[in-house]
């Protein structure tokens, strides 16, 4: 977005959606909102058009502790959020049979508009599960 002539730093957020009492929120356990570095850091929620066709995620509970979700922009691919033993939540995809627990999330965008990016891939960095390794996927999004 262009703000004044110059890029403005927008940044989607996908975060743990933690209710007051540090229990995980049921109903919605992912926040997804954009951070504007361009207004000192303030967060601004998803517009409806952004949220339903681009930057949103739809998430089902799979059990105690456990969610799917998936990007609407992008439904072929599930994430899993859950509780591991070292009490935290973290996030796994698996991508080309290998288990990865999630560190970043990186989406190359080139051209298109703000309301239709034209995304180009998705890279995932993390850890391998099976062997603690650091490991980076790339994703292809078309």
């Amino acid at each position: 977005m262009a703000k004044g002539g110059q890029f403005e730093a927008v940044y989607p957020i996908y975060a743990l959606n933690l209710k007051e009492n540090g229990t995980i929120n049921t109903d919605a356990p992912i926040q997804v909102y954009w951070i504007r570095y361009g207004e000192k850091g303030q967060k601004k929620d998803l517009g409806y058009i952004q949220r339903k066709f681009a930057y949103g995620i739809d998430t089902k509970a799979l059990g105690a502790d456990k969610y799917e979700f998936r990007f609407v922009s992008h439904k072929k691919l599930p994430f899993y959020l859950q509780k591991y033993s070292d009490k935290s939540y973290h996030v796994s995809v698996t991508i080309n049979n290998r288990t990865i627990k999630v560190n970043r999330l990186f989406v190359r965008i080139q051209g298109g508009s703000f309301w239709l990016p034209n995304v180009k891939y998705a890279e995932v960095e993390g850890t391998e599960e099976s062997t603690g390794k650091p490991v980076v996927e790339r994703i292809s999004v078309k």
